[in-house]
């Protein structure tokens, strides 16, 4: 699953990869991306974690799917984490781009260093009316700001952005995307109907699948360290890699290292 800003472009090298090696990909679009429309105008357009996670378990039980391996970055190893912790008999192997990416909403009041904060500029300014109005007009340019700010050694071209960009222009994109950025930092409530899955979350339950996690080394929104200890919240046999010269889309920067990741849990699990 790809984050925010990006799309499923992002897994199309290392796709071929993986089928190649003679297994099935589903890259589906997160909520608010792409082609996906609400069924109901009365749905609260979340970005929360956990409608991430259920929106991944639900595609699962759509395309029957009893068991498979989840693999992602940003808000798409979100969802993967969310779905790997609560449901573990679904997930036969976890491949999480900088860690465990599961929100600690119990202590969304507490702050970051200050070096983190001024990272996180964005999800500030997105609390805004004029953050709001910012990410409606200049969508486009934000988006590839924010992908040169978090992989400043990417030398991406105008074609790769505007391949993915053209998913930004659903009509719930700027909805989900600031509820997400809002109810993390605990300024808005999150949908009703995610309330028992958020208190399970609020726990930071710990992940038992077999995870492979990838960093990489030039991520410019979550710096290498950072998931230096994430090691405490999993439980079953884990594996962290940095990966040099690559910063925050592992995917789509470094696709064969990625594919490799999902490729050893695919065949451990076959094994």
């Amino acid at each position: 699953m790809h984050g925010f800003p990006y799309d499923i472009r992002g897994y199309d090298d290392a796709v071929d990869i993986i089928n190649a090696a003679g297994f099935r990909t589903i890259v589906p679009y997160l909520r608010g991306y792409g082609p996906t429309r609400f069924l109901s105008s009365a749905t609260i357009r979340s970005g929360q974690q956990a409608a991430l996670g259920q929106d991944l378990l639900e595609l699962m039980d759509a395309l029957r799917i009893g068991k498979a391996l989840v693999a992602g970055y940003d808000w798409g190893g979100r969802a993967a984490c969310v779905v790997s912790a609560l449901w573990p008999e679904r997930v036969h192997g976890l491949v999480s781009c900088t860690g465990y990416n599961i929100q600690d909403l119990t202590n969304a009041a507490r702050p970051s260093a200050p070096e983190q904060e001024a990272r996180q500029w964005y999800q500030y300014y997105f609390h805004t009316e004029r953050g709001r109005n910012g990410l409606i007009q200049n969508r486009d340019a934000l988006a590839k700001l924010l992908w040169k700010m978090w992989s400043p050694s990417w030398a991406f071209d105008d074609a790769t952005f505007e391949r993915s960009a053209s998913a930004f222009d659903n009509d719930d994109f700027v909805d989900v995307v600031v509820h997400s950025y809002m109810h993390r930092t605990g300024s808005i409530a999150g949908d009703p109907n995610y309330a028992f899955l958020e208190t399970q979350l609020a726990t930071q339950p710990r992940i038992d699948v077999p995870t492979i996690v990838l960093h990489g080394a030039d991520d410019g929104i979550g710096p290498v360290k950072n998931s230096e200890n994430h090691g405490q919240y999993f439980t079953g046999p884990y594996e962290r890699r940095v990966i040099p010269g690559v910063g925050h889309n592992v995917p789509q920067e470094a696709p064969r290292a990625f594919a490799e990741a999902v490729l050893q849990l695919c065949r451990t699990a076959s094994a």
